[in-house]
């Protein structure tokens, strides 16, 4: 039999040993590192976003929003403190952006969210020492389609510096014939209002596109296809392969220093 390639626990024989390793490293972040945790960016429960900030550093700092991935449906952003190591050990804020999950909601929901808490950066973050005029943004498989909907207008300066989208899923079609039919059960509507090969962005946000080399052909080929799309709008884009990473160790390496996810999300930073 075929393994469908979106289901990743087929295709990563390490993915529970991955997923506690990141839980661990996620609390030991929020035993370490300063935070404001659970700060409400809307009036559902699940709109929240945790803040962590660099010692001793608390005027005038970027600031970075991470988008965690799970295919919309797993996952919460407590599981992704760690990816905070990297953002304030570079001096910037880190914003770990929680919302609601499929298919209790539905895409749009999702992506409402997603928007609004970018807008709480805006309105609220230089309460906290952050600059909202210095915003970076990354995500991980599907919170790397969620990122790309910060930027997606043409029309108007999404007022975001760059942005590194990780392992992510830019055409929502193939998932309909995929795993994910039963459990999220996407519809041709959701497929076409946010695909993001289908949209048009804004054309001053720099952006880095990277997949694991051992990810399975659908990540790089969609990977292609976006950086292409991109290109064509006029973005800056570059593409990286991390070599040896898989869909989950890619992201569990966003906090490991001297990693290639770490070390791209770095130079988004400005490290």
């Amino acid at each position: 039999m075929v393994k469908d390639p979106f289901r990743i626990r087929d295709h990563v024989p390490e993915f529970d040993d991955i997923v506690a390793e990141i839980v661990r490293r996620s609390a030991e972040t929020r035993a370490k590192v300063p935070m404001a945790a659970d700060v409400p960016y809307g009036p559902n429960g699940t709109e929240t976003v945790d803040l962590f900030f660099p010692q001793g550093k608390r005027d005038h700092l970027p600031v970075h929003m991470f988008i965690h991935g799970g295919y919309w449906r797993m996952f919460s952003k407590r599981d992704y403190s760690y990816v905070a190591d990297t953002v304030t050990n570079a001096g910037a804020i880190a914003v770990i952006v929680d919302y609601a999950l499929m298919p209790s909601v539905r895409m749009a929901t999702i992506v409402d969210q997603i928007r609004r808490a970018r807008q709480w950066i805006d309105d609220h973050i230089a309460s906290y020492g952050g600059d909202p005029d210095h915003l970076t943004v990354s995500g991980h498989s599907a919170g790397a389609h969620l990122a790309t909907m910060l930027f997606d207008d043409n029309t108007r300066p999404s007022g975001i510096k760059g942005a590194l989208l990780l392992g992510g899923i830019y055409d929502l079609r193939p998932l309909q014939e995929s795993f994910l039919a039963a459990e999220i059960a996407i519809t041709d509507d959701e497929v076409e209002r946010f695909s993001p090969i289908n949209h048009r962005f804004d054309p001053g946000v720099a952006v880095e596109i990277s997949v694991g080399a051992e990810e399975t052909p659908p990540f790089h080929s969609q990977a292609a296809t976006l950086a292409e799309r991109f290109e064509g709008q006029g973005l800056a884009v570059s593409r990286t392969s991390l070599a040896g990473a898989n869909h989950m160790s890619s992201v569990r390496d966003l906090g490991i220093a001297g990693t290639g996810a770490a070390s791209s999300l770095a130079r988004l930073l400005g490290v």
